[in-house]
């Protein structure tokens, strides 16, 4: 099963391909945005030969993955503007069935659900058309916007990763999360759209 690329929407959110055409816009909230996203970004453990790469290298290798089916780049929209993205890594088959999201979203865009909305889209987009049984979330204890999320959506807490990532200039533990098909059966957007309608 193939699930990319792929676009997907809902209300004023929408995901699509991460493109060489979104450079300046990407290159532009990064840096509207740097403080607010450096203490959340991957970086080169010591040692490693990982270079900083320019936006064109970083499509370039995501497509490339993409099409190797071990990776799908999502840009987030929101009324057509650039907002963010949300990235499916680490896509196992055979067996598993499984992989990890990533997600990172501009300040001027957080508080709005429009992150719980655009990955819940995109873990239920793994679930049906990509064919996947499980998605992970790992997220720094620090993180509380990102935790937020993953509480709307109601991913269960499966673990503790010490040292799990390299972010922000060094080895950083991590919580984990998940979910599987068996659990969100009516999808995950709908039981978030669900709870929204009763708050």
């Amino acid at each position: 099963m193939s699930g990319w690329p792929a676009w997907l929407s809902t209300g004023e959110v929408t995901l699509r391909p991460l493109t060489y055409s979104d450079a300046r816009a990407w290159r532009d909230l990064r840096r509207a945005n740097a403080s607010w996203l450096r203490p959340w970004d991957a970086t080169a453990p010591p040692g490693s030969s990982a270079r900083p790469t320019s936006f064109r290298g970083l499509v370039w290798r995501l497509h490339s993955q993409a099409r190797a089916g071990t990776t799908y780049p999502f840009a987030v929209e929101v009324d057509g503007r650039f907002a963010g993205q949300v990235t499916v890594n680490n896509i196992v088959r055979g067996s598993a069935q499984f992989a990890s999201v990533g997600y990172w979203l501009g300040r001027e865009y957080a508080g709005r659900g429009v992150m719980p909305r655009a990955v819940a889209l995109v873990i239920d987009h793994c679930f049906t058309t990509a064919g996947l049984h499980r998605v992970e979330v790992a997220i720094r204890p620090e993180n509380s916007n990102s935790l937020r999320v993953v509480e709307k959506l109601e991913l269960r807490e499966v673990g503790y990763a010490p040292k799990f990532l390299h972010i922000d200039g060094a080895w950083r533990d991590h919580r984990l999360y998940a979910i599987t098909r068996e659990e969100c059966p009516e999808g995950l957007l709908a039981r978030l759209s669900s709870h929204e309608s009763h708050e």
